[in-house]
């Protein structure tokens, strides 16, 4: 636990309200782990006896970021293959390196939507190992031959533990209330087909809308759990939005008419441009998957862009895990390179994501009694916000105030060791 006050000072900060960056700038974290204060050096309240301090030499200090569309349960590198020749004791080995390798990345908060179940949370919780604090869908809900379902001509299923698959309303609200008891913090429903899916295309219609929104109003009845929507095509788009969910992942074929209906709703955009974009080299993935990827590129970046243009709300998501790993900041390059201002974009990671999260009274910001989740960079994201998809620009890393990565040229306090705090308290 803290015994003592720290101070970062010679900082540049961004604070994640959105305001314009404080030059000169301190941070102090209190004792508890949350913040004092944030602000001009000349404002800063006295230092404390014992206080710590850490001179930051200019760099820019930025709120812990989120990406609210991860899968922790999917390895860096051999696809869905690998994941089936592994043991469930390696996976979980592997998806705890995946989850350090990503903490220090800058992301203090991830939100996994389909892979790993409320284990690993709690793990990360007790401190027994290191990573982003964790929201969990634990498995994806989709219909019989559509995106949730990878069953073989052979007539095996694949993935059966972390998929469910549903055809009726009854059997929507059933598996919600499954999903509830094994510790979902998140419901995701798949409306239309995917990419990945070996059975069925984009823009194909998943789960209908009424069984959405049995979805949505079985979660919203238990704990207000919120309901994340895979979602590409067109019509899927509409139903999952109509139904009423929180938000809309992916998005890559919405339209006007979708877009209008996003901003009526205040439904939130997670538009992974990191695996939309990322055109895999042909025979890497099998042929079906090229296919949908070569013919939707194009689509992609011209609706994303137009929602961006649109001001439709805009959270960080990367979809790790089809793509890879400990990159996850390489999304706020495509959101400016489609549009997006850079100061924007820091936001999509850090105060829209926390409200998309339900985490905002605690996170997103840089503000006095909020939990000191934050990060250092040697870049300025305002003017190369691309340079963050290098971690090594990412230079500390802290949750709750505890540090968990430092690469500062001089002395920090030391990291944390596992199980001394929860990055969640």
């Amino acid at each position: 636990m803290h015994t003592e006050q720290s101070r970062y000072v010679n900082a540049r900060l961004i604070d994640g309200t959105g305001a314009a960056p404080v030059e000169d700038a301190v941070l102090v974290v209190a004792d508890d782990g949350t913040i004092r204060y944030a602000g001009p050096a000349g404002n800063a309240p006295a230092a404390a006896p014992g206080e710590t301090s850490v001179d930051l030499g200019g760099r820019t200090l930025l709120p812990g970021f989120f990406d609210c569309h991860v899968h922790f349960g999917l390895g860096s590198g051999g696809g869905p293959t690998a994941v089936l020749m592994s043991r469930p004791s390696t996976l979980l080995f592997e998806s705890a390196r995946l989850m350090r390798e990503t903490l220090h990345a800058g992301i203090t908060t991830a939100r996994d939507l389909g892979g790993i179940d409320a284990g690993c949370r709690e793990a990360v919780a007790r401190g027994l190992i290191e990573g982003p604090r964790l929201q969990v869908a634990v498995r994806v809900v989709g219909h019989t031959g559509g995106h949730a379902d990878f069953t073989l001509p052979s007539g095996l299923r694949l993935f059966e533990e972390q998929t469910a698959l549903v055809d009726t309303p009854d059997e929507a609200r059933l598996q919600t209330r499954k999903l509830l008891r094994d510790g979902a913090d998140v419901i995701k429903v798949c409306a239309t087909g995917g990419m990945s899916s070996p059975t069925d295309q984009p823009e194909d219609e998943g789960l209908t809308e009424e069984e959405i929104r049995t979805v949505v109003e079985e979660a919203a009845r238990n704990r207000g759990c919120p309901v994340a929507a895979h979602a590409q095509g067109t019509t899927g788009i509409h139903h999952a939005i109509r139904g009423g969910v929180a938000s809309v992942e992916h998005g890559y074929g919405l339209d006007a008419g979708g877009r209008d209906l996003m901003l009526k709703h205040g439904t939130v955009l997670v538009p992974t441009l990191s695996t939309g974009l990322r055109m895999p080299a042909r025979g890497t993935v099998p042929e079906y998957q090229w296919q949908k990827k070569a013919r939707w590129t194009a689509a992609i970046e011209e609706n994303i862009a137009a929602a961006i243009a649109a001001d439709v709300p805009v959270a960080l998501g990367t979809d790790s895990g089809v793509c890879p790993h400990g990159a996850n900041l390489r999304e706020l390059g495509h959101l400016v390179g489609l549009g997006m201002r850079p100061m924007d974009a820091l936001l999509a990671g850090t105060r829209n994501a926390a409200r998309l999260l339900g985490l905002e009274d605690r996170l997103g910001t840089l503000e006095p009694g909020k939990l000191a989740d934050f990060v250092v960079t040697a870049t300025d994201p305002l003017t190369d916000i691309a340079s963050l998809a290098t971690p090594d620009t990412i230079v500390l890393v802290a949750q709750s105030g505890e540090i968990r990565k430092n690469t500062l040229p001089s002395a920090a306090p030391a990291p944390a060791r596992l199980g001394s705090r929860s990055p969640s308290a």
